[in-house]
């Protein structure tokens, strides 16, 4: 089933390509095959999650600090949990 994306999810998308690979590793599996299906409220988690820098997200994916938003939190364990499954 192929989900034509809306212009905000569209630009969800630009804004999650990252500058570093290591996040590219984790935000780039899950926008290609899971955010145009995602609940709404998984979607608003994923862009509050990209409001985050590059630095704090690196620390909150290494397991070294927690985001304030549960939901993001809940969200960062199942991008880390997609990832792992591929592999």
């Amino acid at each position: 089933m192929n989900i034509e994306p809306t212009a905000t999810q569209r630009r969800i998308i630009y804004q999650a390509r990252r500058g570093l690979k290591e996040l590219d590793f984790y935000i780039d599996p899950y926008v290609k095959l899971h955010y145009l299906q995602a609940s709404d409220e998984e979607q608003a988690a994923f862009a509050t999650l990209l409001n985050y820098e590059d630095p704090d997200l690196l620390l909150f994916f290494l397991g070294q600090e927690i985001p304030q938003e549960p939901e993001v939190a809940e969200l960062i364990n199942k991008l880390k949990e997609l990832r792992y499954a591929k592999d």
